[in-house]
């Protein structure tokens, strides 16, 4: 038998622990939740993921905003500015993703950072493969993969943290 979506407060904590700010308030949360994040995510890629796997620094960040916008940086410098602000970027829009999710599902904690990676890991994933700049997760080796598991969970989890601290510090928790 299918069921239908869960009932309110069912996913998270129950309805009175429901979020109860304007929806623009709490996505600009989710912004400010996903800087602290992405800052997260890039200490730990520096001081952790990449001295264990040798892996140089990403410029695919940058190469995706090159791919969509005309922007052709003129320096290794500036396409290293650019490559640091599409990162941030990404991370901002996790960060507003979660916020739209976890007021919708009523999500807290761990779990509503594992939800909503298990919701945009996939289409980040996908969503540059599709756009050649990599190849697909399939074809990717095992490590390839741990990594960028890994380095994303970090973020959403990172992301999650941050967004329930500060919804909890604007309801004078």
């Amino acid at each position: 038998m299918i069921e239908g979506p869960p009932a309110r407060g069912r996913i998270g904590y129950p309805d009175r622990m429901r979020d109860s700010t304007s929806l623009p308030s709490t996505i600009l949360t989710g912004v400010l939740a996903g800087v602290a994040g992405t800052a997260a995510m890039t200490a730990f890629q520096r001081l952790v993921e990449m001295p264990l796997t040798g892996r140089e620094e990403s410029y695919e960040p940058a190469a995706l905003v090159e791919k969509l916008l005309p922007i052709r940086p003129k320096s290794p410098r500036a396409r290293r500015r650019l490559n640091y602000a599409a990162h941030f970027g990404v991370g901002l829009g996790w960060g507003a993703a979660h916020a739209a999710l976890s007021r919708r599902w009523n999500l807290h904690g761990a779990r509503g950072g594992a939800t909503v990676f298990a919701t945009l890991w996939p289409a980040d994933v996908l969503g540059l493969a599709v756009a050649g700049l990599h190849a697909p997760p399939w074809k990717w080796s095992g490590v390839d993969m741990a990594v960028d598991f890994t380095d994303k969970m970090v973020l959403a989890q990172a992301t999650g943290l941050a967004f329930d601290r500060l919804q909890a510090r604007a309801r004078g928790l």
